[in-house]
Order: C-alpha cells, then structure tokens, then sequence
C-alpha cells in the first residue's frame, strides 16, 4: 500500500485542496467509519445517510483526510463535485503508477471463485494482488486497488454489475491487459432484461482494454460462442466443447478430487482440485488460460490449482456433530443454484436442500423458482423452501414428484429452523443455499446453535 498525498490525488481527480495540508499523505481509503484504518482517506459518498455526516467520526478514527463535495469542519481535504467518480479517478492513476498488468474477471456464475483461482495460480509466479471478498464494484474495486503494495505485478480484478454502464465504468478504471468471461447468466435479469442484455453489460470489459488485449471467453456458453458484435481484441475459447483453444477432457469426480487434464495445443496440463462439482472445471479453464497467456510454467499452473481452497461461504463442506453440511450462502442464481443442488445429489445419504430466493430474477423470478423446485425433487429427499417465492419451489417440488409433505414453504427463518430440526436425522446431508440478501447463513448458523 503506498503513501499518496493530497497534492497528488487532487490532481489526479481535479478536486482543491488547502496549500497547508497539500503535502499531508494518505494510504488506502474507505468509505465506512466502522472499518476505517489509521491513515486512510475517508471517502464521504451518498446512500441512506449523508457521508459527509459521518466526517467528525472518520477523523476521530484516525482518517488522514477526507474526499468530499463541501468542507465540513477544519479538515485536511480534497474538495471535488463528485466523491464516488473522484475515489475512480485516484485509483486509475495509482493502478498506472503501480505498473502491474490487469487481469478483469467478470460473468454472471462463478466470477469470484474464479477470480481466486486465477489469483492462486499466478501467485506461483508473480506477485499478485486482487479485489477481496465483494469489492467489485464502483466503490470497493478502487478501494481495492488504493491497497495494493507498489511492488504488484499482476492485479486481478473482480467486474460486477446489476445495470448497464457499471461494468463500462470498472473497465476504464482497471484498462485490463487481460479480460475473462466466464458465462452469461440469468442474474440482474430484472435490470437488463434478457440475456443478450447481460451479455452486451458483461461485454463492456473491453471498453477499457487496448486492442491488442486479449479477452478470454467460455467457449461452451453459446451466447459467448455467437457474439452480436465482434470486439477488436483477439479471443481465446475455454471450456470443454472440442473446438475450445483450452480445453478440459477426462474430467472425472472422485470423493471430494475433481481431477481433469486441460489440453492448450500440445500441452497437456494435469489437474486435481480439492472441488465437488464439474461446474467448477470451466473456472480452473478460465485460470489455466490466463495462467498460460501470462507464461506461467505447466508444473506451477497444476500447482497453483492443487493448492487453491475456495471463498468461505462457496460450497463449504464440513461435518457438524453427526450431519455434513454444504454451506453456500455467498450468492445464487438459477445456474449456481442446479450445480450446488447436482453436488448435494452425488452425496451419500438422505440429501436435504434447504433454498433462499434467488433475486434480481425480474419476470423470470417466478419460472426459475418452479425450475428449481422441480430440479431439487431430483436431487434431494426433502426440500425446505425459505423467503417470498418460498411457495413457487414448493409447487416445484410437488410437480417433480416429491410428496407433499417432503417440500415445505416457509416465510420465517425461525419457522423454517423449527422445522428443520424436527425433521432432520443423524448421517443427513444438508445443502444451504440463498441469495446473499437472504442471510440464510443466519438460519444455519441457528442450526448449528441448536446442536450444541
């Protein structure tokens, strides 16, 4: 993380500053006072409150100054119009004064988890830093990049979006060397109504991107494979279809080893993962071929994949007390919803799914909860439907086969809870997985409570 001063970053994003604080410096920034480090810029953005209301208490926390539109007490500052835009600007700049090469993940599946093993396959040869947990848009992808070390080489960035426009936004931040789509989707449908509206969002990437950047794709998704707009960036297909540049063949689940080799012309690169789901085997491709653009060596590649251990909350497994648990709270959609309910379907045992909603579905919202009920009566033995659409799984379930006393609907997490427990055994398999707006991690957590 390196030191800037104010002198610098006004300049960077046309904001004022007092001559007297000018030369005063600042490493990172954030714009939440509950999280504020010592020696950060505090950035004073709108939402439900005012930022500029919180400034006092930014600079009681030890903040070294503030980016905001209007002064507000005897503050060391940078004075812009627009706060969010000006935070853009400040980490376009250090992103070029840092020097590293960027590599921009986006797509409507997997995006995270394959932004990290990106990240753990080119940290067996690079220095590399990435965008945490959810900092992937507007505000945490800059303040990502305004905490990365000097001495980064490679800089993996995570893109997301619920509208049209954002993803252009991040790309012109982050200007990738590399770009990666991993699949279209049918998340923020509600936004961008179809899925040729997600894919032209998602093709923003190359807005920010030279035209000699490459852009990776994943040759198995067929809105992907027939784009409506042939970008000027050269493209390298992944995926597992024949025709792919890299491709996976072999690819065989065994216990909790997902094993597989890629082909990439005449090399041949061994894979085993600790992973359960084939769904997971485009995200190692999509690694593999930045890895292999980047000239990372095959043996560290294998490596780098065998090492990789997924984001908390993505399809954990673990034993509590006498029942497994597969905890996959961290987001869901109609796709990453049927690949955890295919992993929960491959598990020993009386198989229990216990579903969120899935959100930002728009007029699709309805249909893809029924799909996911009748694909669930497949998978599991019983299924305890959780939220608003809690009922469209249920009549899903019932329509898949399911007895109707196996398919439940619940409006509460306490009811849901209540339930659970009564009906669940020792040796059971239980699946949790949601939307993140759901919180269904708090009815496991109440669970688990329960058991001790």
């Amino acid at each position: 993380m390196a030191n800037i001063t104010l002198r610098q970053a006004a300049a960077w994003c046309g904001g004022t500053v007092e001559e007297r604080y000018a030369d005063l410096e600042f490493t990172g920034a954030n714009n939440d006072t509950r999280l504020l480090q010592p020696g950060q810029l505090f950035v004073a953005l709108r939402g439900a409150r005012d930022g500029h209301d919180f400034i006092p208490a930014a600079m009681e926390n030890g903040a070294a100054a503030v980016l905001c539109r209007r002064k507000v007490g005897d503050y060391p500052a940078i004075y812009v119009d627009d706060p969010r835009k000006a935070l853009g600007d400040i980490a376009r700049e250090e992103l070029k004064r840092i020097g590293a090469r960027v590599v921009a993940v986006t797509g409507s599946v997997g995006k995270s988890t394959t932004k990290e093993m990106i990240a753990c396959v080119l940290e067996e040869h690079f220095r590399v830093s990435k965008t945490p947990a959810n900092h992937n848009n507007d505000i945490g992808m800059p303040m990502a990049i305004l905490a990365m070390p000097l001495d980064t080489e490679i800089a993996v960035l995570e893109m997301g979006m619920n509208h049209f426009g954002e993803i252009s936004y991040l790309s012109n931040i982050g200007h990738p060397d590399v770009a990666v789509i991993i699949n279209i989707g049918t998340a923020h449908m509600e936004f961008l109504g179809s899925q040729e509206g997600i894919r032209k969002a998602k093709m923003e990437i190359v807005e920010g991107m030279s035209p000699t950047g490459l852009l990776l794709l994943n040759g198995d998704d067929f809105l992907l494979r027939n784009l409506d707009r042939q970008p000027q960036q050269r493209i390298t297909y992944f995926g597992q279809s024949g025709d792919c540049d890299i491709r996976a063949v072999e690819v065989r689940q065994e216990g909790n080893l997902l094993r597989f080799r890629a082909e990439a012309g005449r090399l041949s690169i061994p894979v085993e993962m600790s992973l359960e789901g084939r769904h997971y085997v485009n995200d190692a491709l999509a690694a593999i071929a930045v890895a292999l653009k980047l000239m990372v060596p095959v043996q560290r590649i294998s490596e780098g994949l065998a090492h990789f251990r997924n984001i908390s909350g993505r399809q954990e497994i673990f034993q509590a007390g006498e029942y497994t648990i597969i905890k996959d709270c961290y987001n869901a959609g109609p796709e990453s919803m049927e690949a955890a309910l295919n992993v929960l379907g491959n598990k020993p045992g009386r198989r229990v799914a216990v579903l969120g909603d899935m959100l930002e579905l728009g007029d699709c919202t309805q249909a893809e909860h029924y799909k996911i009920g009748r694909i669930a009566a497949e998978k599991a033995d019983m299924v305890f439907a959780y939220g608003p659409h809690a009922d469209r799984v249920r009549d899903g379930t019932i329509t898949g086969g399911m007895p109707d006393d196996k398919g439940m609907a619940f409006e509460t997490q306490e009811e849901l809870v209540k339930a659970l427990r009564n009906a669940v055994r020792p040796g059971d398999v239980l699946l949790f997985k949601a939307s993140r707006g759901m919180h269904l991690e708090r009815a496991l957590d109440a669970f688990l409570e329960q058991e001790k």
